[in-house]
């Protein structure tokens, strides 16, 4: 079983390598273009999308079905979209196609000490860390490796530049490691929106939704600020960076500061989400 796995990993990757040199050849624009109506197209097709679908009733009741369909038909369109800009990252961060609202909230934290920033599956997500690196700051990150080990480490080595602290893969040692670093002076960066089995359960859209207390706990327990950084698709291949500060209480109750953290990262996401609900990923299993 294990030579049929390595074997079916390698015609995977050798897939995967196709369509990356494929999608990389292509002017960036059309590319971007190309994924996403073919994503659009496709994706309605397949039972995910029931799944946005069901997400959207939850969260947007007063809206129509057919509201929510049309939201979740964008939604398709800009994830076929990132897709295909992710074999263009270099040229999208490199070409000023990335701005940042507020500037002046972005260069006062340059210099600043330790702090985590988390961000959401929202706009262009892979470039969120870039409001880090254009103040001049070193952010560690996290990731779920994939089950293709070959495709993990070629994606991996696109994103790892991102991320000059370290890119980490999921796990108890790294908690530990990323925990130190910030106790060092270091920034720290999650996606942060997605369900959490055994997390905190935080409202959002009304409903309990498992969520990660992992920001919240090495914000309260270094005593570091936490930045929620949220990108969001303008036309043509660009895209606007906000950050905004969450106070984190410290009070003798260190269990419900983090509660009540994680709550305040989930209401803000919750806003954004609001402001432009066709860029959010509404396919994952967000609620219980």
């Amino acid at each position: 079983m294990a030579v049929v796995k390595r074997i079916r990993h390698r015609i995977e990757y050798l897939g995967f390598l196709v369509v990356a040199a494929a999608i990389g050849a292509l002017p960036l624009e059309f590319a971007s273009r190309w994924s996403g109506a073919g994503w659009r197209a496709i994706a309605p097709h397949l039972k995910r999308h029931r799944r946005a679908t069901a997400n959207l009733a939850l969260a947007f009741p007063e809206k129509s079905a057919a509201e929510r369909e049309q939201i979740a038909l964008a939604m398709w369109e800009n994830l076929g979209r990132t897709f295909a800009e992710f074999f263009h990252l270099e040229e999208i961060v490199k070409s000023g196609r990335v701005s940042l609202e507020q500037p002046e909230r972005f260069e006062a934290l340059r210099g600043k000490g330790a702090a985590v920033v988390c961000s959401l599956h929202m706009g262009n997500w892979e470039i969120a860390i870039e409001s880090a690196l254009l103040v001049g700051m070193r952010p560690a990150g996290v990731y779920q490796s994939l089950t293709n080990p070959l495709v993990d480490r070629w994606i991996n080595q696109i994103r790892a530049p991102l991320y000059p602290g370290g890119l980490l893969p999921k796990s108890p040692r790294t908690a530990m490691k990323l925990l130190h670093y910030v106790r060092d002076g270091g920034w720290v960066a999650f996606l942060a929106d997605q369900r959490d089995g055994r997390g905190l359960r935080a409202p959002f859209f009304g409903r309990p939704a498992p969520s990660t207390p992992f920001p919240a706990t090495i914000a309260r327990s270094v005593g570091a600020p936490v930045y929620l950084a949220r990108v969001k698709r303008l036309p043509g291949v660009r895209f606007s960076i906000a950050m905004e500060e969450i106070k984190v209480p410290k009070t003798s109750d260190r269990d419900a500061d983090v509660a009540a953290t994680t709550c305040l990262i989930q209401a803000a996401f919750e806003r954004m989400v609001r402001e432009a609900p066709d860029q959010w990923l509404w396919a994952h299993r967000r609620w219980d």
